[in-house]
């Protein structure tokens, strides 16, 4: 189910530190955070059940933003994954994931179904992160809204992977998170 994202909703992504006078304190600690973000929502979660949904998970395109923070060229086949970080049902964070093809390097990600992809990557001891960027758009890949998304770049040996976290007004609600 292929989906073409008008450049109009495209987020306008900006470095993590531009953001930094405009989100709350409490955005910030989510936001800003390097560490796995599957473990702070379980941890977060407070014994309610945690479940990554696969929403999608195919071979495609990746828009132009995104094909230029990974350094290839527009146009370039990927493996695109969209899934929902849930708790006890509820998705809190929407998420998509972006592989080029030429870098997936014997890497099955096909096969992690519906278990989390930064299970997999904080185990690498090589692992690397770009910089964060925000944005206040929406997810151009998914309904729900929410006051905040990042992405960033992990690199493990020539691996390449581009994640986009989406945090939902449904995460915000349940821990009493401000608007911003």
């Amino acid at each position: 189910m292929a989906r073409h994202v008008p450049p109009a909703l495209t987020p306008a992504w900006r470095p993590l530190a531009a953001a930094r006078s405009v989100m709350s304190p409490a955005w910030w600690d989510w936001v800003a955070s390097r560490d796995s973000l599957t473990a702070r929502l379980m941890e977060a979660g407070a014994g309610r059940s945690f479940r990554v949904r696969l929403l999608d998970q195919r071979l495609g395109r990746p828009r132009p933003d995104e094909a230029r923070a990974l350094g290839q060229p527009v146009g370039r086949s990927a493996w695109l994954r969209e899934v929902a970080l849930c708790l006890g049902d509820r998705p809190w964070v929407v998420a998509r994931s972006v592989a080029p093809l030429a870098q997936l390097r014997g890497q099955r990600l096909e096969r992690l179904g519906e278990r989390s992809l930064g299970s997999w990557l904080f185990r690498q001891p090589d692992l690397q992160r770009s910089a964060i960027e925000v944005t206040p758009a929406p997810p151009p890949f998914h309904p729900q809204r929410g006051p905040w998304g990042r992405r960033s770049v992990f690199r493990h040996g020539r691996f390449a992977v581009l994640v986009q976290e989406f945090f939902l007004d449904t995460m915000a609600d349940e821990l009493g998170l401000p608007a911003r």
